[in-house]
């Protein structure tokens, strides 16, 4: 076993993470904000909600939903062994949600004039996902 010298090891959510529940749901049809209230945990749904009052023009609810699904999915992360850097790839299902969140809380820090959170989120992101 080699040890990774270019830096932190990627950082995989776990395959049962509640986004799979809550992806599971949503594909048998199920309503959003249900499936939101059921998988609280689930960044994905929160994402989902955010990215829905963007397209609705609600920039403050979205920013909330983005927030919480970001939080959410910094607990499951630090959970996974994550310590505030590394990839995160988005190539794993499990970790899509969180980045969907991240994404989602930029867009809608710039909608509300949050300029410098809405950079940092970006280039979070950009990080994370190189």
């Amino acid at each position: 076993m080699h040890k990774n010298l270019l830096g932190p090891d990627p950082t995989y959510l776990p395959d049962d993470h509640p986004d799979m529940a809550a992806r599971t749901a949503l594909e048998a049809g199920e309503d959003l904000r249900e499936v939101a209230a059921r998988f609280p945990a689930a960044s994905h749904t929160w994402a989902l909600l955010a990215r829905e009052a963007m397209s609705e023009e609600d920039p403050v609810a979205a920013y909330a939903y983005a927030r919480t699904g970001y939080h959410r999915g910094l607990d499951a992360l630090r959970r996974a062994g994550w310590r505030g850097q590394g990839p995160i790839p988005a190539d794993h299902v499990p970790n899509q949600g969180f980045l969907g969140a991240l994404e989602a809380l930029a867009d809608a820090a710039a909608a509300i004039g949050e300029d410098d959170e809405a950079e940092r989120c970006r280039t979070f992101l950009a990080d994370a996902t190189a």
